[in-house]
């Protein structure tokens, strides 16, 4: 699939982004979707995850009707700090069901600060009605990363952050990510395996999973009771947002990843990503809605669209 040239754009608009069929999605001719129980929201960094993207991010989130809205760790506490993550998700009349906060995991010199950061930053979100932190590895030069070697002290770390989190009444989700010391599948497993599962939970992210290779519904299915938080969003591999794109769009089989999902007993929201790119052939703003009205096809309901 290309997205290089105007025609192209128009084109995928037009096909994906104002519906896709009922064959399409595996849905049997004549048969509606089926009910959802899970609330979609989606996560600041589609809409601008700095200080300066929040109150736009849950703008566009409430206009749109999403349920939802994931922060990020850069603008956490200085939103606390002015003018107060109270106000503005009382504006926008939207929750804050998770924050996604990155940590240093393979500097054990650091795991002091890291436990206390989760600590500082999560009583923010616990403040605002949050229930999953989503941990965000650090990155690493994947040319020389030695995982087995960093292995122990990574656990390590996520467990003490993760006891930290839980100690504040927050679900610890890790979330494996395309570039850091937690990114293909035999990483993802050899962790989750190593964990003390009952503070670490999972919260991965569908399309770089994709991205790195790896069919995202077995890891699913063989981590489903861990499930606390996902990121979801699709893979084309094309230049424009990292290689990501609206849901629909692109590689990640998404009506199977769903089925999974809605059978995972641990498992509230499903967050809508995408990547910003500033040359993307798609506004970010048109990009939230056409992965709305995808999942609308699959069977998920939305609020009514603030004016």
């Amino acid at each position: 699939m290309r997205l290089r040239n105007e025609s192209s754009r128009r084109e995928m608009i037009k096909t994906l982004g104002l519906g896709v069929g009922a064959m399409s999605l595996g849905i049997p001719v004549g048969h509606t979707a089926p009910t959802r129980r899970l609330k979609v929201g989606q996560t600041s960094i589609n809409l601008g995850f700095k200080v300066e993207g929040v109150e736009p991010g849950l703008r566009d989130s409430a206009k749109l009707g999403y349920w939802g809205y994931e922060s990020y760790n850069d603008s956490v506490e200085p939103i606390e700090q002015g003018p107060g993550w109270g106000r503005l998700l009382e504006q926008y009349k939207i929750p804050m069901p998770s924050s996604y906060f990155n940590f240093i995991l393979t500097d054990p010199t650091v795991r002091r600060a890291q436990v206390e950061k989760a600590v500082r930053m999560g009583k923010i979100l616990k403040k605002h009605g949050g229930i999953t932190a989503v941990i965000g590895p650090n990155g690493v030069n994947r040319n020389t990363y030695d995982f087995k070697a960093a292995k122990d002290g990574l656990v390590a770390t996520l467990n003490e952050v993760g006891q930290a989190l839980a100690d504040l009444g927050l679900n610890a989700a890790l979330h494996q990510h395309t570039g850091t010391c937690v990114d293909t599948r035999d990483q993802v497993y050899a962790v989750l395996e190593a964990v003390d599962t009952r503070v670490v939970k999972f919260g991965p992210d569908v399309g770089q999973l994709q991205k790195a290779g790896t069919d995202p519904v077995p890891i699913l299915k063989d981590f489903s009771s861990l499930l606390r938080t996902i990121h979801v969003k699709d893979f084309a591999g094309e230049r424009a947002w990292a290689g990501y794109c609206p849901l629909g769009m692109g590689k990640v089989d998404l009506p199977a990843v769903i089925d999974v999902l809605e059978k995972a007993d641990g498992l509230q929201w499903i967050m809508v990503e995408l990547d910003g790119t500033a040359t993307a052939p798609i506004a970010p703003f048109e990009c939230a809605r056409i992965s709305k009205e995808y999942l609308v096809k699959l069977g998920y309901t939305f609020r009514p669209e603030m004016a």
